[in-house]
């Protein structure tokens, strides 16, 4: 059974840094694309950023220069790196493994951040 457990979320000032952790079990890690989806009141959990198990990125054009996706196939977790917060970035973070034959997504239970001062 696969379980994502999130963590790092919080309250931070805007322009403060953040760092998000996903520590997977019930998977075979190094099989799985990990990523990271957001999602605001009323509105669809969006994409943030996503790495393949070589290390291949991709990130939301809001966050490109700003949030670092990284995983640690030894740990089995992955990370998101979030710097110069804005309030825009406030919302519910969920990690998510996909494995790569597939686009069936597993979810986290997400984790809280706000951006306020």
């Amino acid at each position: 059974q696969v379980q994502l457990v999130e963590s790092g979320g919080g309250l931070v000032q805007p322009g403060g840094s953040l760092r998000l952790s996903c520590a997977a079990s019930g998977i075979t890690f190094t099989r799985y694309i990990m990523g990271w989806f957001r999602q605001t009141p009323g509105n669809q959990r969006e994409f943030v950023a996503s790495i393949t198990p070589t290390g291949r990125r991709d990130y939301v054009e809001a966050v490109k220069d700003r949030f670092t996706i990284s995983r640690d196939n030894a740990k089995s977790t992955v990370y998101l790196q979030m710097r110069s917060l804005q309030a825009e970035d406030t919302a519910i973070y969920y990690c998510t493994a996909r494995i790569t034959t597939t686009n069936s997504l597993n979810w986290g239970q997400g984790t809280q951040v706000t951006v306020s001062v």
